[in-house]
């Protein structure tokens, strides 16, 4: 017999060809997390390392099917949340949810691509505020996303945790706001409890590598796979954090532009570890 069978991992992601980030890096992440991993693309987009070209959405019938057919065929432990595209695939998203009523959705609200291609129209903004954000156990956005959501400036710890809360006051019952792009690389954790509000601050060294593309998704993916395992949000937060710098550390150059992070670097490290030479029978 092959034992219990792993945590299954939602990701509802947009697809890069380049499987630096979306649907390709998520499943990278859910596997390299010892989870198993199935997908819901939300758009198709032409990139590379050298950025985004071109945005088409998937019909929202066949979002809206193939969640109805994983849904009715997998016992979800958790679900994470990427780029949506579209109003419309927002608006699927959210009655898939609505009805779903998963314990643990990680969302993670893309609206622009690191170099600068937006990624979510303005009905889909909308749609991911008012129904999806409440929806969610915890968003991630970085400072960029974060202003955005709440029309704040965020560009310190101080307005960090002013977005936290606002974004608390909007329905969103966990946060993370991710600092990776300022000069002190901060992440915030804000999560409501039966005490209350609570807040932890996770600091990092940054790390000077230009293999950094999809830290976000791989960071978001990360939590989801550690809360379908059964840990509460804040180690699930940490683990994440370390996966992500780990990630980046052993990345490979790879691609012309702004390379990607080595989901599978634990695999290599269990490859490194191992003999290398034969076993001697008797």
């Amino acid at each position: 017999m092959a034992g219990t069978p792993p945590p299954v991992v939602l990701t509802i992601a947009g697809f890069d060809p380049s499987s630096g980030a979306g649907i390709t890096a998520d499943i990278k992440t859910i596997a390299s997390h010892g989870c198993y991993g199935i997908a819901c693309i939300t758009a198709l987009t032409v990139q590379s390392t050298a950025g985004v070209r071109r945005v088409s959405a998937v019909v929202p019938e066949v979002i809206a099917d193939t969640l109805a057919e994983l849904s009715s065929d997998f016992e979800i432990a958790a679900a994470h949340i990427g780029m949506l595209g579209s109003g419309k695939a927002a608006h699927a998203v959210a009655d898939f949810l609505s009805d779903a009523k998963l314990a643990s959705v990680v969302l993670d609200p893309v609206l622009k691509s690191s170099s600068g291609a937006d990624l979510l129209d303005r009905t889909g903004l909308d749609i991911l505020i008012q129904r999806l954000l409440p929806l969610a156990t915890v968003i991630t956005p970085n400072v960029d996303e974060a202003a955005a959501l709440t029309a704040l400036v965020v560009t310190n710890l101080d307005e960090m945790r002013l977005a936290a809360a606002k974004l608390h006051e909007m329905g969103a019952a966990g946060v993370v706001v991710t600092g990776g792009h300022l000069d002190k690389a901060i992440d915030l954790l804000s999560f409501t409890s039966v005490s209350g509000v609570q807040q932890e601050v996770f600091k990092a060294e940054r790390q000077q590598s230009n293999s950094t593309h999809g830290t976000g998704c791989a960071f978001s993916t990360a939590i989801a796979c550690h809360l379908a395992q059964g840990k509460g949000l804040p180690e699930a937060v940490l683990l994440a954090k370390a996966y992500v710098q780990a990630a980046i550390m052993n990345a490979y150059s790879l691609g012309r532009g702004v390379g990607p992070v080595h989901h599978h670097y634990r695999m290599h490290e269990i490859r490194r570890g191992s003999s290398a030479e034969p076993v001697e029978k008797h």
